[in-house]
C-alpha cells in the first residue's frame, strides 16, 4: 500500500542494502522514521503537514517494510548500521543536515543516528520510547510483563522466529489493537500486517540486536560521558508513572537540552494525534 501523495525510491545504503523511501514536499529537510510493527506509512498525516515547508524523507527501516532485509551477522541490525543507513539515505537525497525524527524503533535508531553522526543531525525528536540502557533497567517485576516481546526477541535465534510465524497476524495484530487509542483503518491495519509478516526474522533480529550489541554502543556512550549536542524534544505516554520511573531525568541524562511532553494519546501517536506531532516538530526546529 503506497501513499499516492509520496515519491516511492529505492536507495542503496553502504553495506549494499537497498531501502525503500517516500518523499513528499520541498524546503529543509526532515527524516522520519517509524516504528514496530509500522512501516512508513504511518507518517502519512504529520507528512502532509509538514511537506507545506519541509522535504519528508521517509524511509522503511532495513528489514521493515518494503526495503531490503538482509541476514543477521550480528551486526547487521544493530542501531548503529540502521543510523548509517540513515545518513546514507539523506545524502543521496541530496541533504547533509536533516532533522530527524523517529517513533519507537525509529526513535533509537534515531538517538544512535544523535549521537554517532552529530554533525548531520541539527534537531532530533523521539516518540514514545526510552533509551535502550534505560528501558532494560525500568523493566522490572510483573509490571515488566508489558514488555514481553522485548525478552521474547532477545532470544537465540530460533525459537521466537518459529513462534512468531505460526501465527504473525495474531502476535502483530495484537500490538496494533493494545497500544492504539483508536481502531486503525482496515486497509492501513492489513497493510501493516503483510509487512510484517514478511519480515519476521529481520524484526527479530532488530529486536535481538537491542538486548546485544545495541547494549554494548550505548554503554560505551553512558561510560564516556556522550550526549545528544542538538536540541532534542520527547513525547511519551506517561509510562513513568505506570512503571515507576521518572521518564524527563532519564532522557535528560542524555540530551541537556531538552524539551520532554508528555502525551494523552496511544502509543500510535502520529496517527492518533497528528497536529500534536507536527506541532511538537515544528517547535523543535524553531529552537
Amino acid at each position: 500500500m503506497n501513499h499516492t501523495a509520496f515519491d516511492h525510491q529505492r536507495v542503496q545504503v553502504s553495506d549494499g542494502v537497498e531501502v525503500n523511501v517516500a518523499v513528499t514536499g520541498s524546503g529543509s529537510p526532515i527524516v522520519l522514521l517509524h516504528g514496530f510493527p509500522q512501516t512508513h506509512l504511518m507518517w502519512r498525516h504529520v507528512a502532509a503537514d509538514l511537506a507545506a515547508d519541509h522535504t519528508v524523507i521517509m524511509p522503511d527501516l532495513r528489514g521493515y517494510g518494503d526495503s531490503d532485509k538482509p541476514a543477521d551477522t550480528g551486526l547487521t541490525y544493530a542501531k548503529r548500521t540502521m543510523a548509517a543507513d540513515v545518513v546514507q539515505v539523506a545524502q543521496a537525497l541530496g541533504h547533509d543536515r536533516f532533522a530527524l525524527v523517529g517513533h519507537d524503533r525509529g526513535a533509537l535508531v534515531a538517538f544512535r543516528t544523535g549521537l554517532d553522526h552529530p554533525q548531520h543531525v541539527t534537531h532530533l525528536a523521539s516518540l514514545d520510547v526510552l533509551p535502550t540502557l534505560d528501558m532494560w533497567d525500568v523493566m522490572r517485576g510483573t509490571s515488566a510483563a508489558i514488555g514481553f516481546h522485548l525478552f521474547l526477541m532477545a532470544q537465540p535465534p530460533g525459537l521466537a522466529e518459529e513462534m512468531i510465524s505460526a501465527t504473525p497476524d495474531a502476535f502483530f495484530g495484537h500490538f496494533l489493537d493494545i497500544w492504539s487509542g483508536q481502531p486503525f483503518p482496515q486497509e492501513v491495519r492489513a497493510e501493516y500486517l503483510r509487512a510484517s509478516r514478511e519480515a519476521v526474522t529481520s524484526i527479530v533480529a532488530d529486536y535481538r540486536a537491542s538486548a546485544t550489541i545495541d547494549v554494548e554502543h550505548d554503554t560505551a556512550d553512558r561510560e564516556a560521558g556522550n550526549q545528544l549536542k542538538m536540541p532534542v524534544t520527547v513525547l511519551q505516554q506517561d509510562w513513568g508513572a505506570a512503571l515507576g520511573f521518572d521518564a524527563k531525568a532519564l532522557w535528560q541524562a542524555w540530551a541537556p537540552d531538552l524539551d520532554h511532553r508528555t502525551v494523552s494519546c496511544g502509543h500510535f501517536m502520529a496517527e492518533e494525534a497528528p497536529d500534536v506531532v507536527t506541532t511538537a516538530i515544528r517547535d523543535l526546529i524553531a529552537r
